[in-house]
């Protein structure tokens, strides 16, 4: 195989593996939520601790990708995020729980960071567009995750011995595939954090990112509990496995769907398709409507994140790995109000009518993406084909 395709492969298992661990957790929420006794507001709050963790995370994963080659924060990260997910699964008290919490998303963040970063410098050495790819096959992974949690759930597997069992696939493959990744792909230049006026268009591609982990966090964190509570559905996990399976889908088709419509098409027609997904949720709260809606809504945020982060790309102040670090931080911001948000919503009106907040957020990419490519201007990232 050549160099080039066995390093995508591998970098992609990284992908693989992060989504598979997040999604693991992600769908033991409902779980944690009812063994714990907690009501919205108390897993809200609860939830705050993660983009807390994740926004500390992002200066040190910035300077230990900029200072180092993102290989060695890579597989370090990982079999720390490992051990935090098993200490989510064995946590006695909210004290344990919190702790854990916290140690995953703090070093979910270095991964990220690194990942992204193997994976824009591959880039450079493809003529078209695979990055998408990439986030395809985080979700993929997220949809291993879920499908494994439905598996474990519906056969009454503990929630100990199911994150301790993803944690060990993790590690390993982890470390299998570490040793065929990107070496020596530290920017020479672009590494250093500048104080001042912010840069423009990094200000945008932030706000994108802000709104996108608005829908896309809340739908990780909330879509169970809509399913169980909402719909009245027991296998919880069904709603979030059809929003994971519609995203990873849509991933895959996502460089070929730039390349004929353009990004700013294509950032318009995911705004559309979240706004109706959620639209149909809220509208029409059983079964196949709930379906069908998180389907739409997984189509619209696919692409929102990996294009984003391409265009990040462009902007030349800054290395990739740094500017990734800087547009991620309007990502925490976005995860850290929009799931509490809609604890503290739904806790106060309904489930439903907090999920409304999804549907704008979704809505205000079409302004949000269009002043981005006006400022921007024509070039071959960003002009409509």
């Amino acid at each position: 195989m050549e160099l080039r395709h066995r390093q995508r492969f591998h970098i992609s298992a990284f992908f693989f593996l992060l989504g598979f661990c997040f999604s693991t957790w992600a769908s033991r929420i409902p779980t944690i939520k009812e063994g714990f006794g907690l009501n919205d507001a108390e897993l809200g709050t609860l939830l705050l601790l993660m983009p807390m963790s994740s926004l500390a995370g992002l200066p040190v994963s910035g300077w230990l990708v900029s200072r180092f080659n993102s290989r060695r924060p890579l597989i370090i990260a990982l079999i720390v995020l490992t051990i935090s997910l098993t200490l989510i699964g064995f946590a006695d008290s909210v004290v344990v729980l919190g702790l854990g919490m916290s140690l995953f998303a703090f070093h979910m963040r270095i991964v990220g960071i690194a990942i992204n970063a193997q994976g824009l410098a591959l880039q450079k050495h493809f003529e078209r567009k695979i990055f998408g790819s990439f986030h395809g096959v985080w979700s993929t992974g997220g949809i291993a995750g879920v499908g494994l949690s439905t598996w474990v759930i519906a056969m009454d597997i503990g929630m100990k011995t199911h994150l301790l069992t993803v944690s060990v696939i993790t590690t390993v493959m982890g470390l299998y595939a570490y040793r065929f990744v990107l070496r020596n792909d530290r920017a020479s230049g672009g590494n250093k954090f500048i104080i001042g006026k912010p840069e423009p268009l990094l200000v945008i591609l932030g706000s994108l990112i802000f709104l996108a982990s608005i829908c896309e966090g809340g739908m990780f964190d909330w879509s169970g509990i809509y399913f169980h509570e909402v719909v009245g559905m027991e296998l919880f996990t069904i709603g979030y496995l059809t929003f994971m399976i519609c995203m990873a889908v849509s991933r895959f088709a996502t460089d070929w769907f730039v390349d004929t419509f353009g990004m700013p098409r294509t950032f318009t027609v995911s705004a559309l398709l979240i706004f109706s997904g959620i639209g149909l949720a809220v509208l029409f709260p059983t079964y196949w409507p709930v379906i069908v809606g998180f389907c739409l809504v997984g189509f619209g945020t696919a692409a929102v994140v990996p294009m984003t982060f391409l265009l990040a790309a462009t902007v030349e102040k800054y290395s990739a790995p740094m500017t990734i670090s800087i547009i991620a931080t309007y990502g925490i911001a976005g995860v850290f109000l929009g799931p509490p948000l809609i604890g503290y919503l739904a806790h106060a009106f309904d489930l439903r009518i907090a999920f409304i907040t999804f549907a704008v957020a979704g809505l205000l990419m079409i302004p949000v993406s269009q002043t981005f490519f006006r400022r921007k201007g024509r070039n071959p990232m960003t002009t409509e084909q």
